[in-house]
């Protein structure tokens, strides 16, 4: 497969970045069964890798599978290998949810989770450890306590951390992130009740954006296993005015999350944001840019590709150029061709642009 200069690499000389500050955007992860054919080409040819085609348009990935299990040594190497070609390509990678979400840990899953960690390190390819905790986790002295015991910890990984709950927005968080070379994670979800709303917040040489999407109706619900089928994408910014709570009903939360329902996984990533939401994003990017000395912004609206069609838009948005563009993908989201470099690769009944 002919290899792309990745969308990304001339970020550093332009409006997007200036000299020393380093600006990646991707995808969370890679391994999604509705990718094939939105994504991914299908069938796929001999030998095709997801990392390595993605490589070939973002200079980094965000792991997903380390939040569930530890990475093995094999799987680490093997991805190594798989982006080789992209020279700027950075991993990140979220700590194993057994550290975030659960009560106890042995000193046998601390080892498990350095080992594959290690060899990313090793290797140069890893640019953040995500410790990604839940909305339920709300600042008290003992979760500072928790908080404070897993910097120490994993001192020796560039760390960030994803606070959902509001509580966390206190100078005492900021603080306590800067005086351990921590960076701070800046996310976009559903604002309902106490929900940590956008920010651009630096506390350490790492910053980091990630967006979870809009999806008012489901970001409080219950998971089920997904089923094959579309929910269409038409339409959603409005959904999601509809559903938005209002200015009296913003700490009302606790009713919507109590009256959660079981609906499919993907549902609460099923969101596809506008040009016109990802502009005020485009503009944090470029101030948290400004004060860090690298940056990962990662999309996890991930059900059918539309995250990696938001990270597409984002790169052009912050740099002001044409990009290449995963060829299933432009057929699926047409509008990808206002901002791709090369015509389709087949003819279509209409112009485009």
């Amino acid at each position: 497969m002919e290899q792309r200069r990745a969308n990304t690499t001339g970020m550093r000389g332009d409006a997007a970045s200036s000299e020393g500050h380093e600006l990646r955007v991707g995808p969370a992860g890679w391994a999604y069964k509705d990718w094939s054919g939105v994504v991914y080409p299908s069938p796929r040819p001999k030998g095709f890798h997801e990392a390595t085609f993605l490589a070939q348009f973002f200079d980094t990935i965000e792991i997903n599978t380390s939040f569930y299990r530890p990475l093995r040594i094999e799987q680490a190497e093997q991805w190594i290998e798989r982006v080789i070609a992209n020279p700027r390509f950075m991993f990140t990678a979220k700590l194993w949810q057994r550290f975030t979400h659960g009560s106890r840990v042995s000193p046998n899953d601390e080892r498990e989770v350095r080992t594959g960690f290690d060899v990313l390190m090793k290797e140069r390819r890893l640019g953040a450890v995500l410790v990604q905790f839940p909305f339920a986790f709300h600042r008290t002295r003992e979760t500072m306590t928790h908080l404070t015991a897993l910097l120490r910890r994993f001192a020796q990984y560039p760390l960030v951390v994803e606070f959902r709950h509001a509580s966390w927005n206190a100078p005492e968080t900021l603080a306590l992130l800067r005086d351990y070379r921590t960076g701070f994670c800046n996310i976009d979800q559903p604002i309902i009740g106490r929900s940590l709303e956008p920010s651009a917040e630096v506390t350490s040489e790492i910053g980091y954006v990630r967006l979870h999407g809009r999806r008012y109706d489901t970001w409080f619900t219950n998971s089920k296993p997904s089923t094959p089928g579309a929910v269409s994408g038409a339409g959603e910014a409005g959904r999601r005015r509809s559903l938005a709570p209002q200015n009296g009903s913003r700490n009302a939360n606790s009713a919507a999350q109590n009256d959660m329902v079981a609906v499919p996984a993907f549902e609460r990533y099923n969101y596809l944001y506008s040009e016109t939401e990802l502009r005020p994003w485009a503009a944090r990017v470029l101030a948290v840019n400004a004060a860090a000395k690298s940056t990962y912004v990662v999309t996890n609206n991930h059900y059918l590709g539309k995250g990696v069609v938001n990270a597409l838009q984002l790169i052009s948005i912050l740099t002001g150029a044409k990009l290449a563009i995963p060829e299933p993908l432009r057929e699926r989201y047409p509008q990808l061709n206002e901002i791709a470099n090369q015509p389709p690769e087949a003819p279509t009944l209409f112009p485009v642009g």
